[in-house]
């Protein structure tokens, strides 16, 4: 297709596979990527793909929570070193972008959903599990406080991903991003907005650069 240009080596090159974001794209061009990468029988995951046109693409595992839906994913093969923690519910499709973007790349991720500091006993009495992982994802929308409450406890990488939950003044998530961005605690790293393929990546490049090292 004239419109697409893979990158099929990216997987060899820095350990994540090749990822579409369908948002933008027609129909038409999801289904030619869709047929291309069957043709090389290529791994593809395919992000923020409408539900709609997802039943409309035959052969595709997909998760309608997430967005996303996958062919040929990786094999299993590694557990444990992830940990993807939700503020509320309402993050839960953020969370689960990440959680899919980790499984096509052959990592499970452990989830622990509404542990927000508007209830912090919640998070206290899971904050040992929490910590024995080397990369904790936290996805919190609102005030974002969730982040630089992980990031002072665990001793691990540190993700925070802002979302667009909240009310009037979380400004379709920018508060969260701006609260993220100005943490007390030293080393969290920070993604856009909604993006939690990206966060995932990041922590996909941790692993590889830690087992490599």
């Amino acid at each position: 297709m004239s419109e697409v240009v893979f990158d099929w080596d990216r997987g060899a090159r820095i350990g994540i596979g090749e990822a579409v974001l369908c948002a933008g794209k027609s129909e038409a061009q999801v289904a030619g990527i869709l047929r291309d990468a069957r043709d090389r029988r290529a791994p593809l995951l395919l992000t923020r793909l409408d539900p709609a046109l997802a039943e409309r693409l035959d052969g595709l595992e997909y998760d309608a929570v997430s967005r996303t839906g996958w062919i040929n994913p990786a094999p299993d093969r590694a557990t444990g070193a992830i940990c993807i923690v939700t503020a509320g519910t309402s993050d839960a499709p953020v969370a689960r972008e990440a959680e899919r973007t980790l499984a096509f790349n052959g990592h499970a991720a452990e989830m622990v959903f509404d542990v927000g500091v508007a209830g912090l006993h919640r998070l206290t009495a899971r904050l040992d599990a929490i910590a024995r992982h080397r990369v904790v994802i936290v996805v919190a929308g609102m005030d974002a406080a969730l982040a630089s409450v992980v990031g002072g406890q665990v001793p691990g990488v540190v993700i925070g991903v802002p979302t667009s939950q909240g009310y009037g003044a979380a400004r379709g998530g920018e508060t969260a991003l701006a609260a993220m961005l100005a943490s007390c605690a030293a080393g969290v790293t920070v993604t856009n907005i909604d993006n939690g393929f990206g966060a995932a990546c990041a922590a996909l490049r941790h692993l590889r650069g830690w087992s490599d090292g």
